[in-house]
């Protein structure tokens, strides 16, 4: 021990004096370093053979039953493979007789879990002749399983264990680096829990991760060892899936991915239902991890259109939509700031005096190179862009405005979007365009859909109570064509119903129920207190059939389309109310459009007629000498297929008339 620790440093003074005390003091230094600080010394001969080996490594690798004393040092250490490629080896050192410094080792056996690091120089006696080397080391293991613990959750998803969105964009960029890839040599799943928020809303937060956990095991036993299963935050999933795959290989993994995540799962006593919906998408030799991801974004986002449970392929028309959606995104942007949108107001009439009670106000936008852009195309781009909050605002703000010049007999209802719903900043915007306007806050009323029931019950709650406090009306637009609507019936205050046009659509054919569902709504709103509005009425059959129903209030194009407040008022301010319908008289089913020869018999004269079109319960007829004085005449006509059909002639026009039959026919008796 003398020798080593006089060898690393510690020298006696020549006189001879305080040897031993020296040598006492480095024996104390020696053996605090060795105990407390980690680190570990080692001495070799001449011919690179370990001499001295501190205690601490020396049990270590004794433990595998090699004695290191006596043992090239080379045999008992190795370079860690990590920089095994960069630094010559420990032979090469003892060998040369040449210094060395840090160098990263493992035990050759056994320590797997050990690392250290080593530093040597040779030593001579007082001759100069060469005697081999001495040197220390520190124990890495730590650190280095440190590292480790940070370079794996670097890439690994804290939660389930999954890997994570960085892992996963590794593996892709891998598959893709690969020499002798062919033309559709991987593939990637992208997978959205459906119904997962519900879940955080209703059960907490931890169900919700619970829930997320088990969702990463079935994934991962769905895929197995055929790819790569990561979670990339949130209710996101990506399965990534090497080497070519047929689409149908695909689709029946994207069924049985959809099946396995919709089953049942018991969480802390809850039974919890979910489901997904799946975007698919493969590689080509030209592409890229980001095109690859956008691609099975885009199917991902058409698979969520089309409701819970789909997964769908991505195709060229996605992108070219998504671009589309995306200019128009741009130009809607502008014409917020250029205040290129306006507002048209339709007419709601009550149903049993046919004046006007008051007007919806809808949106409308005229692109300058697109013409008339559709609200059912503008406003989902502004709710998912954000925009929705400026517009909607703006609406109402203007409609507010609006109402103030009508008399103060007329309501405006306005539109409000869910996500503008759900923000606490509404009740701020309605509040200071009816302290600004100066009107009747029960003469701004706002429709909402069904949608904004996914809030969280508590919230919603506490804005319908600030809304009412306000003042406002509160309608529920297309009413019956969303969940649970009587619980929201109980749950929320509102003050009018609107029944949704499907609902108005074939309502008077006497085969259709629809007449029947509109009249338990009348009844449930007439119980509760609420007005009605039945809304998208066309034809004139269709409000006498509303008004016998006892449906409070018509809109519809039968008394007109949207109109520019500024044609309105000067009637509206002279009093003017009453509203003629303009829409055709009859409903009618759809017509197929054939030409077939018929006979017809009319004021007891026989005439050859063709049939251009037919329907279940009318004909269009074509013969040169129909006039005015035939209408409401009635005849019969045969053809084949159909004998003696009783009809009347309902209108005449250019050597055309409309016949209704008086009992409706079979149209597959013709065809």
């Amino acid at each position: 021990m003398r020798s080593l620790r006089t060898r690393l440093g510690f020298r006696a003074n020549v006189a001879g004096e305080g040897t031993a005390c020296d040598v006492e003091r480095a024996h104390r230094l020696i053996s605090y370093s060795e105990k407390f600080e980690a680190r570990w010394f080692w001495e070799t001969d001449a011919d690179g053979r370990l001499t001295y080996l501190s205690e601490a490594v020396s049990d270590q690798i004794e433990t595998f039953g090699i004695n290191p004393i006596g043992t090239p040092i080379e045999k008992i250490f190795r370079l860690d493979e990590v920089d095994a490629q960069h630094l010559r080896s420990l032979k090469f050192h003892i060998v040369s007789r040449t210094s060395f410094s840090e160098y990263p080792i493992r035990a050759k056996k056994g320590l797997h879990e050990s690392w250290w690091s080593i530093s040597g120089r040779p030593w001579f006696d007082l001759d100069g002749n060469y005697q081999g080397f001495v040197g220390s080391g520190t124990d890495l293991t730590k650190a280095r399983k440190q590292e480790a613990t940070i370079r794996r959750l670097a890439v690994t998803d804290s939660l389930t264990g999954l890997a994570n969105r960085q892992r996963m964009q590794d593996h892709l960029e891998a598959l893709l680096r690969s020499e002798g890839r062919n033309s559709s040599d991987c593939s990637l799943m992208i997978i959205d829990l459906d119904g997962f928020k519900g879940v955080n809303d209703t059960l907490g937060h931890p169900v919700g991760d619970a829930l997320l956990i088990r969702v990463a095991e079935r994934l991962s036993s769905v895929v197995g060892e055929s790819g790569v299963v990561g979670r990339l935050g949130g209710d996101e999933f990506q399965i990534l899936l090497p080497g070519h795959r047929t689409e149908k290989g695909l689709s029946d993994l994207a069924c049985q991915t959809i099946k396995i995540i919709s089953e049942p799962y018991l969480i802390n006593g809850s039974t919890v239902n979910i489901n997904c919906s799946i975007g698919i998408a493969s590689s080509d030799i030209h592409s890229n991890p980001d095109n690859i991801v956008r691609n099975a974004d885009l199917a991902l986002y058409s698979a969520k259109k089309e409701g819970r449970g789909k997964f769908f392929f991505f195709d060229e028309k996605m992108l070219l939509t998504a671009k589309w959606r995306k200019r128009l995104e741009d130009d809607l942007r502008n014409a917020v700031n250029k205040d290129q949108l306006k507002l048209m107001f339709q007419p709601i009439v009550e149903a049993n005096s046919e004046t006007i009670k008051g007007f919806e106000a809808l949106l409308r936008w005229d692109h300058p190179q697109e013409g008339s852009i559709s609200p059912s195309e503008f406003i989902p781009i502004a709710e998912e862009s954000g925009l929705i909050q400026q517009i909607g605002d703006w609406v109402i703000r203007t409609a507010v405005d609006v109402i103030r010049s009508l008399p103060s007999d007329l309501r405006v209802a306005v539109n409000v979007s869910p996500i503008q719903f759900s923000n606490p900043a509404l009740l701020t915007t309605v509040a200071n365009a009816i302290s600004f306007a100066q009107i009747d806050p029960s003469r701004l009323e706002l429709e909402l859909t069904e949608s904004v029931f996914l809030e969280d019950s508590a919230k919603l709650q506490k804005i319908f109570k600030s809304l009412k406090a306000l003042g406002v009306r509160l309608a529920l637009d297309d009413f019956g064509t969303g969940y649970s609507s009587l619980s929201y019936l109980k749950e929320a205050p509102f003050d009018k119903i609107k029944i949704d046009q499907s609902f108005v659509k074939g309502a008077v054919d006497p085969r259709s129920r629809n007449s029947a569902i509109i009249a338990a709504i009348v009844s449930l709103s007439n119980a509760l207190g609420m007005e009605t509005t039945a809304e998208g009425l066309e034809h004139q059959d269709e409000i006498r059939l509303i008004k016998r129903l006892g449906c409070t209030q018509i809109q519809g194009f039968v008394y007109g389309g949207a109109l520019d407040i500024d044609e309105l008022l000067p009637e509206l301010q002279a009093g003017v109310r009453r509203m003629r319908p303009i829409g055709p008289r009859r409903s009618r089913r759809p017509r197929t459009t054939f030409i077939k020869p018929a006979s017809m018999n009319i004021n007891e004269g026989q005439a050859s007629v063709l049939i251009r079109n037919i329907s279940e319960n009318g004909a269009l007829l074509e013969y040169n000498h129909f006039s005015e004085g035939m209408v409401g005449v009635n005849i019969r006509l045969d053809f084949v297929g159909i004998d003696g059909t009783l009809a009347t002639i309902r209108w005449v026009a250019q050597g055309q008339a409309g016949v209704e039959f008086h009992e409706t026919i079979a149209l597959n008796s013709i065809f």
